[in-house]
């Protein structure tokens, strides 16, 4: 899933615009994304197996097998240089969920305290690729009243609520029409795929072993440190 599919996102999410919607533009700005990964780093790795994934028909009692992936990804170019992506994924969670959160920097300058703040979140946007989809843009607001309070606030477009789906595509029905009209944008090159699976080398050479984590939950709980001093965007986490 990381690489096939959670490399292949943030490829779109990081590249630079492209001259024009085409494939070949399109997939050479992301081949630039490609190139300009870091090798991962196993450190920066967490790796879980369910609780119970041992005992399924045909599985090794002895299995090292992940069932949860989460780990940060590094680019050395102009633009994303020092700005961590965190990458998740995983079987038997909360909930199946297919998000990406882009967490805005903070200001050189705070014009408000922080003790203002009686909120976990920062501002950010929110794209939830689940059919149909919807984007929510999360910002702090000042709470009516004299006193300097900051609180969540959310903008959401939906596109069930905007659009009638009747028509739509689902995702894979989108790729099969694309293959039968020979439309290569949103396919990956060969220079690209290789790539990726170089960047990959070090963990699979080299991989933590795996943690448990009960089923239902979100993963194991060092997924929180991994990704300090921010916070993952889940349902009931903040």
């Amino acid at each position: 899933m990381i690489v096939t599919h959670l490399f292949q996102l943030l490829g779109f999410v990081a590249m630079e615009p492209p001259t024009t919607l085409a494939a070949k533009p399109l997939r050479d700005e992301k081949e630039k994304v490609f190139q300009s990964m870091r090798s991962l780093d196993p450190a920066h790795v967490v790796r879980g197996q369910y609780e119970g994934y041992r005992e399924e028909p045909g599985v090794d009692p002895r299995s090292d097998t992940e069932t949860f992936v989460a780990l940060r990804v590094e680019l050395d170019n102009w633009r994303w240089a020092g700005v961590p992506f965190y990458l998740r994924s995983g079987k038997s969670l909360a909930e199946g969920r297919h998000m990406v959160t882009l967490g805005f920097r903070e200001p050189a300058l705070r014009m408000f305290p922080l003790a203002a703040r009686h909120c976990t979140r920062t501002n950010e946007l929110v794209i939830d690729f689940d059919d149909p989809g919807r984007i929510a843009a999360r910002f702090l607001v000042k709470e009516p009243g004299p006193a300097m309070r900051l609180d969540d606030a959310e903008m959401v477009f939906s596109y069930a609520g905007s659009f009638n789906s009747m028509h739509a595509l689902e995702g894979y029905e989108r790729l099969i029409l694309d293959a039968m009209l020979g439309d290569q944008s949103l396919f990956t090159r060969s220079d690209g795929i290789e790539r990726l699976w170089e960047v990959s080398t070090p963990l699979l050479q080299n991989p933590p072993p795996v943690e448990p984590y009960a089923p239902g939950s979100w993963g194991p709980d060092s997924i929180d440190r991994l990704i300090e001093p921010y916070h993952w965007s889940l349902p009931g986490r903040g």
